[in-house]
C-alpha cells in the first residue's frame, strides 16, 4: 500500500511519539529498521504519519526503547487502530483538512477545555452567530461556503451530546460576551443559550470580567484537548493560515501554565452563569 498523501492529524501525532521514543533511546532509523524487518523509507513514512504500524511492531519497538509505561503505550497502541467512518467524513475534500483535524481531536479527547476572548467558543455558538462569525472571514466567503462551515460547526457539538458526552470547560473573555456578533437579537439569544448550555453536567462556564486585567495569551483562542494520558494532550491554536497543533512537553507546559491561570482569575460556574444572565437583560 502506498504512503498516505495527507496524514490526519491523529496519524501525525502517532508518527511523532515513534519518533521521540526512538530518539530519546538513542536508535537510529536504520537500526528500528532492522528490528522490525523493514526498509529506512518505511521508518521515515511512520515517523510522518504517511503509513501505519502493527501494533505487535510498535510493542516490539516499545520493548527495544525501554518505554516503562504501559498507559501510553496502550494508548499509542489504540492509535494503530485503522480509522473507522465518522460524520465529518462527508465534509473531506469540501472542508480543509486542518478543520476536520480539528473535529477528530474533540472527538477523541478525554477532556476539552478552551479559552476564548473574542466570540463564545464553537461549541456552544448558535447558527445565526456561527454564521456572523464566517462572514467576517476575509478574504469573504461565498454564501454556500458559509452555510458549509455552519453546519460543520452545528454537527461538532455532537461531541457535547452523544452517549457518552466529552467534558468541556469554557473560558471566556467578558469581551467576547459582549460583542454583538449578528447584531444585538442574535447575541441575546446566543447568550441564553450559552446559559443553557452551561447547565449540563458535562459543561462547565468560567468568565473572566474586564476587571481581572491583563492576562496570559491576550488575544490568542486555544483549544486544550486531553488524551488518555498527559503525554497525548494537544493544543490547537488558530492562525491566519489554519490551524496549529502542538504537542511538545515544553508546549503543553506552558499552556497549562495558562489555563490554570484562567481557572484561578475566572468566575465561578455558578457566578459565570450570572454574569451572563446580567448581559442578557443589558441587551
Amino acid at each position: 500500500m502506498p504512503p498516505r498523501t495527507t496524514p490526519t492529524q491523529r496519524q501525525r501525532r502517532l508518527g511523532a511519539e515513534i519518533k521521540k521514543m526512538r530518539t530519546e533511546a538513542g536508535l537510529t532509523a536504520e537500526y528500528v529498521a532492522g528490528l522490525l524487518g523493514v526498509d529506512r523509507g518505511k521508518i521515515s513514512n511512520i515517523e510522518a504519519g504517511t503509513r501505519n504500524i502493527s501494533s505487535d511492531r510498535l510493542r516490539t519497538l516499545a520493548t527495544h526503547c525501554a518505554c516503562p509505561d504501559e498507559r501510553y503505550l496502550s494508548a499509542l497502541v489504540e492509535l494503530t487502530e485503522p480509522p473507522q467512518s465518522h460524520w465529518w467524513d462527508e465534509y473531506r475534500g469540501r472542508l480543509s483538512s486542518g478543520l476536520l483535524d480539528i473535529v477528530e481531536l474533540e472527538w477523541h479527547a478525554t477532556r476539552i477545555l478552551t479559552i476564548q476572548t473574542v466570540h463564545v467558543p464553537g461549541l456552544l455558538q448558535t447558527e445565526e452567530y456561527a454564521r456572523s462569525v464566517f462572514a467576517a472571514v476575509l478574504p469573504a466567503l461565498s454564501r454556500l461556503d458559509i452555510e458549509l462551515r455552519v453546519a460543520h460547526r452545528m454537527e461538532r457539538q455532537r461531541v457535547l451530546a452523544r452517549e457518552q458526552p466529552v467534558d468541556y470547560v469554557g473560558y471566556v473573555h467578558e469581551a467576547a460576551l459582549r460583542m454583538l456578533f449578528g447584531g444585538r437579537e442574535a447575541t441575546r439569544e446566543q447568550l441564553k443559550t450559552l446559559i443553557e448550555a452551561s447547565e449540563q453536567d458535562n459543561v462547565l462556564l468560567r468568565v473572566v470580567p474586564v476587571d481581572r486585567g491583563s492576562f496570559p495569551g491576550a488575544g490568542h483562542a486555544l483549544l486544550y484537548a486531553e488524551g488518555p494520558v498527559p503525554q497525548l494532550d494537544t493544543v490547537q491554536l488558530d492562525s491566519a493560515h489554519g490551524p496549529e497543533f502542538m504537542h511538545a512537553e515544553l508546549q503543553l507546559s506552558k499552556y497549562r501554565a495558562h489555563l490554570s491561570w484562567m481557572d484561578e482569575a475566572s468566575l465561578s460556574p455558578d457566578a459565570s452563569r450570572d454574569f451572563v444572565h446580567s448581559i442578557v437583560r443589558s441587551l
